[in-house]
């Protein structure tokens, strides 16, 4: 994985999340990949498995922004830092902010074979 390949597979990660589509979601991950929303939770595994936990708790379009950018790349680990916005209904102010890190490991086809995220509510 590179610097280059890392922010497609992040901008990759939003348009998914964005558009909640299965084939984007899937394509993001390996057949054996693990999922952890926390560092202690138990991992989803399957891209299958990953997919259906995606769709099972959707945010309405337009209510959040988030942007991801690598932080460090070694090999086949990397690591991203970002933000995720939350807004309120008129979809400009800021609700909630969460100061976001991904921690990644990658195939040699470029999907997330492990993925865990770490973040932080700004102000609480």
């Amino acid at each position: 994985m590179d610097n280059a390949g890392f922010q497609r597979w992040l901008d990759a990660y939003v348009a998914a999340w964005k558009a909640y589509d299965e084939d984007e979601i899937g394509a993001l991950f390996s057949d054996d990949a693990e999922y952890r929303f926390h560092p202690w939770d138990e991992p989803v595994r399957g891209r299958d498995a990953i997919v259906a936990t995606w769709l099972e708790d959707r945010d309405d379009p337009g209510s959040w922004t988030a942007e991801y950018r690598p932080w460090a790349i070694d090999g086949d680990r990397a690591v991203a830092a970002g933000v995720s916005r939350y807004l309120g209904a008129d979809q400009v102010t800021v609700e909630r902010e969460y100061h976001n890190v991904f921690l990644c490991r990658f195939d040699a086809e470029g999907r997330c074979r492990e993925f865990t995220e770490i973040y932080l509510r700004r102000g609480g």
